[in-house]
């Protein structure tokens, strides 16, 4: 009898297990059901087309790969003056372009945060430009620059100041070109690409703000700081997480701009504009060679990459996430 009733135990034992172990694959399976189609498009839509420029930029691409020459594409870009200024040029605007969006963003935050009469319209006002289509307002502010028609000449010659070609030319034309600065056509973009982006920039701060608990501001007030002691020692610590996310997102977009540059000045005048990718979509659609224009996006994204990588080891030890 307790031999049978041990059986029977085991029985049951067993048959629980096996029912446990089928719920178990059941739920992995829906799991990977549900995941599948997601799968499926980054496999499709990411990562097949990546391996494939991968591919195209090791061969004389004619449509088709007509020979294979491995890395020569590379090391003809390493020795390109033109990439490498494209580069260059695409740094310069990344170095002035990412402080200015940021200080200026985050001064206009810290003032919105206030209690102030009408903030949500200023906030809506400042975050307009942002979803505004990148073409659309490229091409408008392209017509502001204008020479002869453009409304920012205009107001300059209401007050006696001779109009600029401010998508035509550079400053210190007469000076050594260690001296010249950038070109008046890149910070004329630059003008544009803050108004711009630092609406986002705003709302991303704003958040961050709204983050901060209120109890630290008052127990530092009863200790007697001020309001620049508590924007230093409070304010910016606990925005740090905010900061180093835009700072990263602002670098990567930086070197991928393209829409509003070609929009506004297409690289000109002469090459003063000329971003990294205006210069592989030129070696592409212009000049048809379409492995070189493969190996150049690969350099560019290892230089983002690399980018990436010193922004998480050089400032992500310094954020304050507690």
């Amino acid at each position: 009898m307790a031999t049978h009733t041990a059986d029977l135990a085991r029985v049951d034992t067993q048959r629980r297990g096996a029912t446990r172990q089928w719920r178990k694959l059941r739920e992995i399976s829906l799991g990977y059901a549900l995941l599948a189609p997601a799968i499926v498009l980054l496999l499709v839509f990411e990562f097949y087309p990546v391996f494939y420029g991968l591919y195209i930029s090791t061969c004389d691409w004619r449509l088709t790969c007509t020979r294979f020459i491995g890395l020569d594409n590379f090391t003809r870009a390493f020795q390109d003056p033109e990439m490498w200024h494209s580069l260059w040029t695409t740094a310069v605007y990344s170095l002035i372009s990412v402080p200015l969006q940021l200080g200026l963003g985050l001064v206009i935050a810290y003032l919105l945060f206030q209690d102030i009469r009408g903030k949500d319209a200023f906030r809506v006002m400042f975050f307009f430009p942002y979803i505004t289509s990148t073409v659309a307002s490229a091409a408008v502010w392209a017509y502001l620059y204008s020479p002869d028609r453009g409304l920012i000449n205009a107001s300059l010659k209401l007050v006696g100041i001779e109009p600029l070609r401010w998508l035509g030319a550079n400053f210190g034309t007469d000076l050594p070109a260690a001296l010249q600065g950038p070109p008046l056509a890149l910070i004329a973009f630059l003008i544009y690409t803050t108004w711009r982006f630092v609406g986002y920039d705003i709302a991303i701060f704003l958040a961050g703000l709204g983050n901060i608990p209120t109890e630290l501001y008052d127990a530092a007030k009863v200790d007697g700081a001020s309001g620049l002691t508590l924007f230093r020692n409070i304010t910016l610590p606990l925005l740090s997480p905010t900061t180093f996310f835009l700072l990263v997102i602002a670098v990567i977009g930086t070197f991928k701009e393209f829409n509003s540059v070609y929009v506004m000045t297409r690289g000109g005048p002469g090459d003063a504009t000329e971003l990294a990718s205006l210069y592989i979509f030129s070696q592409m659609f212009e000049f048809n060679r379409y492995g070189y224009s493969a190996a150049l996006s690969f350099i560019l994204f290892a230089v983002i990459l690399v980018l990436t990588v010193v922004q998480n080891r050089a400032a992500g030890s310094r954020v304050v996430y507690d």
